[in-house]
């Protein structure tokens, strides 16, 4: 079994800028990530808020120069899914592929799509329901969807959407949106976008695909159906944290409770990104964390080898 000064579970910003912070300290690091590397950030079409691109970069873009500048200086990275956390004389991160020790482990896994729990949505995924606009929305070409949410990231994905979609109709279950005022304004000036207010879905129709969707007003209790083709659901994250819930004290909302080092409830184990409590779930604090993250792994790891 290898064993590694610092293993990284998860490759999206925070974790690739832990894994390049350790590196260039001359740690033996690994960084293991289930999916992409990138994390959800390549999914982005423009990112137009992180400092050094005063035009934008797309997220696939500005993840694949972290990952580049991560492994040039020798940071090594696997496509693994991690199932669990031990602890004995060092740590045994259990995963599909195998055992791997470290001695301090830096969780970055982030976060997945929050779902709506409603009839019809397992169902047709990939049938008229999705969670990345970007990576869809192509599909919905002079046809009428609908976003639900009225965050930063439905608003963007609303946006996104008007480049292909007729018509796309935005859903919020409050009378006013919570993205920031830039994104209200360019929303606010599309023709092709319509606000429902005060409305939930309380159901999605349809056999093989989208036929409509069950509304209901939440001030008046009225129901509705809408008829559309596509329905992108943006309400919010949750953390990938239940598999360290063992090992890691997490909050009543699934996330990692760290301090201002990002260290965790145990030794040697830090957490950094949108998986720890009151993240920002921003690019550039993600980045800031995995820094963080990175040096006070390399001084646990000076104090317990001196």
């Amino acid at each position: 079994m290898v064993k590694y000064e610092v293993i990284i579970i998860g490759g999206g910003p925070a974790g690739l800028t832990a894994g390049l912070y350790a590196s260039r300290a001359g740690l033996k690091s690994l960084l293991m990530e289930r999916g992409i590397v990138g994390g959800q950030i390549v999914n982005a079409t423009l990112v137009e808020n992180y400092p050094g691109f005063p035009q934008g970069i797309s997220g696939a873009e500005l993840g694949s120069l972290m990952h580049q500048q991560a492994v040039k200086y020798g940071l090594e990275v696997v496509t693994s899914e991690v199932t669990g956390i031990t602890s004995r004389e060092s740590y045994s991160i259990a995963t599909t592929d195998g055992d791997f020790k470290a001695v301090a482990i830096i969780i970055a896994a982030g976060s997945e799509y929050r779902k709506l729990g409603i009839s019809g949505e397992e169902r047709l995924v990939g049938h008229g329901v999705s969670y990345c606009a970007t990576c869809d929305g192509f599909f919905f070409r002079n046809r009428e969807v609908a976003v639900v949410g009225g965050g930063d990231t439905a608003i963007t994905d609303a946006l996104e959407l008007t480049r292909h979609a007729k018509k796309v109709y935005v859903i919020h279950r409050r009378d006013q949106l919570r993205a920031g005022q830039v994104l209200q304004q360019r929303a606010f000036a599309q023709p092709k976008l319509e606000f429902i207010w005060s409305t939930v879905v309380e159901e999605i129709m349809g056999e093989e695909s989208i036929s409509g969707l069950k509304l209901r007003n939440v001030k008046t209790g009225q129901s509705s159906i809408l008829k559309v083709e596509g329905i992108f659901v943006a309400v919010g994250l949750v953390p990938n944290s239940q598999q360290f819930s063992n090992t890691v004290n997490l909050d009543n909302t699934g996330y990692i409770v760290t301090d201002e080092t990002m260290s965790t409830s145990a030794p040697g184990i830090f957490a950094a990104g949108d998986i720890r409590r009151n993240s920002s779930r921003q690019v550039a604090a993600a980045v800031g964390d995995g820094v963080t993250a990175a040096m006070s792994a390399c001084r646990y790891i000076q104090e317990v080898g001196d």
